[in-house]
């Protein structure tokens, strides 16, 4: 399937009139002190970037890169903020970023659940073929987000990235990235089948320390099927350290009457413990997917 290399090197022209050169950046399996030169590795590598290109007009680049609606936001219950997906300049980066802005009251998920919030950007239905994953298919997600040095989860759940069925047996999320209270705070990669018997739950636990008020990039590599793979690594963009690794070779990546699976990024939080929680800001960078890598 074709990928859509012509959008992302759209992105990265955008990218790079709004940014300057400068500080450390990495871009997958190499860190390197220049945005651009990261941003064009990245953009010119075969595979779809949505990189963030300065504010205004937010939602209409998610939608152009990703297709169709691609954002799932708690406005309609917080019509006086405006915009739950913003863009601002990162001076560590050197580039523009996303933030993703969650509020304990009055957001919920789109005004359909209150027990819940949702502020998510994903691939879906209406998404480029070349942007979701297909049976026996093996792609490849990365990017890099920062949570504050403040950022409170709560021993609910806290999804920041989520892999997902795209039909068929379409309820609960593969894999999850999810922070979640505790003595100390964890960071938990989870895995969840469509049987009891092949579902391996938390599969990595790691303190969530290391993780707040820095910026990190993910790699992740899915091979969709029922005798799939997984494998991500987090590192810690400053100075490389790998802060979690974990892969597995026998894994079901599938779902029953699935046509295809897809990753959606941001803010997804119970609401049972709020008062853990408080008013978030999570900022992503450079969203990429590549089919086999």
């Amino acid at each position: 399937m074709k990928m859509q290399s012509l959008a992302a090197i759209m992105l990265l022209a955008a990218c790079s009139k709004n940014g300057a050169p400068g500080t450390a950046i990495s871009t997958p399996g190499l860190v390197t002190t220049n945005s651009t030169v990261a941003t064009a590795t990245l953009a010119t590598s075969g595979g779809t970037l949505l990189a963030a290109n300065g504010p205004g007009n937010t939602y209409e680049l998610i939608n152009q890169v990703l297709g169709g609606t691609a954002y799932e936001v708690p406005d309609c219950s917080h019509t006086s903020f405006g915009r739950h997906i913003s863009e601002v300049f990162d001076s560590t980066l050197n580039e523009n970023v996303f933030v993703f802005t969650i509020h304990a009251t009055p957001d919920n998920d789109r005004c359909v659940n209150t027990d819940r919030q949702r502020n998510e950007i994903k691939t879906y239905g209406p998404s480029p073929d070349s942007l979701k994953g297909q049976l026996n298919e093996t792609v490849l997600y990365t990017w890099k987000f920062k949570l504050d040095a403040g950022f409170q989860p709560s021993p609910s759940f806290t999804h920041i990235h989520q892999i997902k069925a795209g039909d068929g047996d379409d309820g609960a999320p593969l894999i999850t990235i999810s922070p979640r209270y505790g003595s100390p705070d964890k960071l938990e990669i989870i895995h969840t089948s469509g049987s009891s018997s092949t579902t391996l739950g938390k599969v990595k636990i790691v303190d969530l320390a290391p993780f707040k008020g820095t910026w990190v990039e993910v790699t992740e590599t899915v091979t969709y099927k029922t005798a799939g793979s997984y494998a991500i690594t987090i590192k810690r963009i400053s100075d490389g350290a790998t802060l979690l690794s974990y892969s597995n070779s026998n894994i079901d990546m599938w779902r029953t009457g699935t046509s295809f699976c897809r990753p959606k990024w941001g803010i997804y939080r119970s609401l049972n413990n709020v008062s853990y929680l408080r008013d978030e800001n999570v900022r992503f960078a450079d969203f990429y997917i590549k089919e086999n890598p």
